[in-house]
């Protein structure tokens, strides 16, 4: 039977309940007395058993308490006693292949689960290879130890995606909130403020969109989903479990925004200098170079001249500030002087209306650029 100094040897990244279920299984502690140790009731330390006894199905797991239940104990204190059950206890093989240590695992967890995080990623491992792979469709991304990849699955940062002869994981909940708590902890121990490098973050969420280039084609890009607030809407559902706002009233919105882009047509933040670059018109009236006037593609101008004067006023005024001047819904409401929460219904009514007077102007087909 393993002794107190015994637990403390073992790795500190282990979580409170595999702590528990070792002692449980590995020693033979009885659940009463870890709950008179823990101050709790039998049943939440049954619980608490019983979920790591659950997750044992999984083969990095399985072979992670298998690992620290061979852990070596440490020399005991004073020789035990003839009535000691350590007397009886059978005597385990230790594990030959070191356990790593919490600074091992976070620096491995800082450079693997960033390459976990990358759409499509994956970790890969099977029972004869010594170590894990990360893969990314065909390309080979990361190479962890076996046992880092084990302390990984054993605190829920990778999840199994396909059993079989070859395992594979990817990225759970859990793994991205530790990521991001290893790279903070990296930016303090570095003397950076954490908070830098996280604020444009805050404000992205790549994701991959079908983007219709007319005839037939589709083309899967990345993107920013919540770059636009329609981004935000179309990852919410309805009561039957249905996208509030299908890919195609995205890429309507989409539209309108590209080519007011194009057209230049949002407010200028700086000083007009084609006036100054206009050698032989430098005293002369020009409106179309006036304030905030037009200097982008004519024909993208035309074409939200036409969208927004299909759709009238109410309608085109919700689609303009949500999709090309990227305003929130809530601050839209206000401006309109709306009720609370109608603005979503607006705009998808808005975006379905702008869908059919692109489909009935260009029949679908998205115009060229310019």
């Amino acid at each position: 039977m393993k002794t107190m100094q015994a637990l403390q040897l073992l790795p500190a990244w282990l979580s409170d309940d595999a702590r528990l279920y070792l002692r449980h299984v590995e020693e033979g502690v009885p659940i009463r007395q870890l709950a008179r140790a823990q101050g709790c009731h039998a049943s939440t330390i049954l619980r608490r058993v019983r979920r790591i006894e659950q997750r044992r199905d999984d083969p990095l797991v399985d072979e992670a308490l298998t690992r620290l239940g061979r852990f070596p104990p440490a020399a005991p204190a004073a020789p035990p006693r003839e009535d000691d059950p350590a007397m009886t206890a059978p005597i385990r093989t230790p594990d030959p292949r070191p356990c790593p240590d919490i600074e091992t695992l976070s620096r491995e967890g800082r450079r693997v689960l960033r390459r976990l995080a990358e759409p499509g990623a994956l970790l890969i491992i099977a029972a004869d290879m010594e170590k894990a792979v990360v893969l990314r469709g065909t390309v080979r991304t990361a190479v962890v130890d076996r046992a880092v990849a084990q302390g990984f699955a054993l605190n829920g940062w990778i999840a199994v995606k396909h059993s079989g002869r070859v395992t594979s994981y990817d990225l759970a909940p859990a793994g991205r909130a530790a990521l991001k708590a290893l790279i903070e902890a990296e930016a303090c121990a570095e003397g950076r403020d954490p908070e830098t490098p996280s604020q444009a973050d805050r404000h992205r969420d790549w994701g991959e969109r079908a983007v219709n280039e007319g005839q037939g084609r589709v083309t899967r890009l990345r993107m920013n989903l919540a770059e636009s607030p329609l981004g935000v809407l179309a990852r919410r559902r309805d009561a039957d479990g249905r996208p509030f706002l299908s890919p195609d009233l995205v890429a309507a919105g989409e539209r309108l925004r590209e080519d007011f882009e194009l057209a230049q047509m949002g407010p200028r933040v700086a000083q007009n200098w084609e006036r100054f670059m206009t050698g032989g018109a430098r005293g002369q009236y020009r409106p179309d170079l006036g304030h905030g006037g037009p200097g982008g593609s004519e024909r993208a101008r035309e074409r939200v001249a036409a969208a927004l004067s299909d759709l009238g006023p109410g309608l085109g005024d919700m689609v303009l500030r949500c999709c090309c001047f990227l305003e929130g819904l809530e601050s839209a409401e206000k401006r309109m002087g709306w009720s609370a929460r109608s603005g979503k219904i607006v705009l998808r009514i808005a975006l379905m209306r702008l869908k059919r007077h692109y489909d009935e102007t260009y029949g679908g087909a998205a115009p060229l650029i310019g």
